[in-house]
């Protein structure tokens, strides 16, 4: 997870344009009054401890795509859980400031809104309390691009390992073109220092199977991701697909050994069943064809060739050896 944290907050320095764009998500005008506003730090550009960190460029798209995303706690999807909403973001530089690879510091930050009510007075408490404190992001980005190399991770990997270095360069993947933004979420126990990033995958239309590709990637590799409900669902139907092909995969063996073995039967009766069952187990369906095509081809060449009765005329004449073909 991308690690962020709130900045301040400023509710006394709402102006009629902020309210303007809160008011956008609202079902009727709020006042200054009924509203807590904050500053949150999203995600930046500095490497992480999972050796990974967003380009300047993947700032500034996560900045149109996390307006009007909600807060949460600890990237729980239930409704209960909503607590914030973004309303405006932007890309900062921190003057001064230097990312670990000697960079100068760029941050998203994200001014966000919640209700004065009675539900939210004890997060409100802890906001102001600096209790809670750290936020995380959930997000898709498009690739992930090796800082020794400039391989694609997910498309070409390479064999350089991140936290290492080589010729005196860090390793590190650099996460850009940003394709969505998920939620952000309240977190009790930040997973990383200064930045991380839950990756999430956007399965966009005729683009599933490379994303099904990279959240298998990443489950070999025990790394974290979120998905939306949307892709949730599109993830439990490409599952499901897989079933089916697997279970008409299954049946299809099953005949071609039936096959198999019946053709065996016919041209090695001198070999058991069994045997031959424990023979073809193992074998790939390509090896399964090529046994097939073979038993086939010796089936074809001993075939009898049929023929016509004899002439009539010259049966008694020729002893019955003459035929009409």
């Amino acid at each position: 997870m991308k690690l962020g944290e709130i900045i301040k907050s400023h509710s006394e320095k709402v102006s009629s344009r902020d309210l303007e764009l809160i008011n956008k998500y609202t079902r009727r005008p709020y006042s200054i009054d009924e509203l807590y506003i904050f500053d949150v730090s999203l995600c930046d550009n500095d490497v992480d401890r999972d050796f990974e960190r967003f380009t300047v460029e993947a700032l500034f798209e996560l900045e149109k795509l996390f307006v009007g995303k909600t807060g949460i706690s600890d990237h729980n999807p239930k409704a209960e859980n909503q607590t914030a909403r973004i309303f405006e973001c932007r890309v900062e530089n921190v003057e001064g400031k230097k990312t670990q690879t000697g960079d100068d510091y760029f941050r998203l930050v994200g001014r966000a809104y919640m209700p004065k009510c009675d539900s939210n007075k004890a997060i409100i408490e802890k906001l102001e309390s600096g209790i809670a404190k750290e936020v995380s992001v959930g997000c898709s980005m498009g690739k992930s691009l090796c800082s020794v190399c400039g391989a694609d991770m997910r498309e070409n990997p390479c064999t350089h390992r991140k936290g290492h270095e080589y010729a005196g360069k860090l390793c590190y993947y650099e996460l850009c073109e940003a394709t969505d933004a998920y939620e952000w979420s309240f977190v009790a126990v930040p997973a990383q220092r200064q930045a991380g990033v839950i990756k999430g995958f956007l399965m966009e239309s005729g683009k599933d199977t490379n994303r099904m590709k990279d959240i298998i990637k990443s489950l070999e590799k025990a790394q974290d991701f979120s998905l939306s409900g949307e892709d949730a669902k599109r993830l439990y139907d490409y599952i499901k697909s897989l079933e089916e092909l697997s279970k008409e995969g299954k049946h299809y063996r099953s005949e071609l050994c039936d096959e198999v073995l019946r053709l065996s039967a016919l041209r090695e009766p001198k070999i058991s069943r069994k045997t031959m069952e424990n023979a073809i187990r193992g074998l790939s369906l390509s090896e399964l064809r090529e046994f097939l095509g073979a038993y086939k081809s010796k089936e074809e060449a001993k075939s009898v060739k049929l023929q016509l009765l004899p002439n009539k005329e010259k049966t008694c004449s020729a002893g019955n050896k003459e035929f009409k073909i």
